[in-house]
């Protein structure tokens, strides 16, 4: 597939696996995913490559094949709805600055220097930029994902910003950093 993809310049779908496996019969899949556009490939040994990818699009899933040896969607766009909600702007005026906090939380957390110098005024692009950078559970990803209006979108990633920084904060007052843990491996 992604041979195909890179030979006839297409892009693919990205879907989350609801439950089962990735390879093999039987995955369930969410319906709401999002396009990849190969940026970059590196052939490796054996026919492998790793490959560079940038979302681009979002689609629903109307109906799912399963006659090549990976999944093929028969999808719609899915498009933001509300992109001139005059209330998702100023939402976003105010999550604007949580993230730019957010992301001082996980310099600190790292112990590296960071500097962003200006995030993005357009709502649509700060909440897609959020939700790239939020560090959640996939479910939690999927949520955002599903989500089809703009304010509703920028109230969850609202809420999930402040949580996840707290999160981080007490990561940073009360436990050590992973980068300071001196063994290499979990115990598991």
């Amino acid at each position: 597939m992604i041979g195909h993809c890179i030979q006839e310049a297409q892009p693919f779908g990205v879907v989350l696996i609801r439950s089962g496996e990735e390879v093999g019969p039987g995955a369930a899949i969410y319906d709401v995913g999002t396009t990849a556009h190969i940026t970059q490939v590196e052939r490796l040994p054996d026919d492998r490559m790793n490959i560079q990818t940038l979302g681009y699009r979002r689609f629903k899933i109307n109906e799912v094949r399963r006659e090549q040896p990976y999944l093929v969607g028969i999808v719609e766009d899915f498009p933001l709805l509300g992109t001139n909600n005059p209330i998702a702007k100023k939402t976003a005026s105010h999550l604007s600055p949580m993230l730019q906090s957010y992301l001082e939380i996980f310099a600190t957390l790292g112990n590296v220097e960071f500097e962003i110098e200006k995030l993005p005024n357009d709502p649509v692009t700060l909440a897609f930029l959020t939700a790239i950078i939020l560090r959640t559970p996939m479910k939690d990803k999927q949520e955002l994902l599903n989500m089809s209006e703009l304010l509703a979108l920028l109230r969850l990633e609202r809420k999930m910003l402040h949580r996840e920084a707290q999160i981080l904060k007490l990561l940073i007052e009360n436990g050590m950093r992973w980068r300071d843990d001196p063994r290499p491996f979990s115990f598991n």
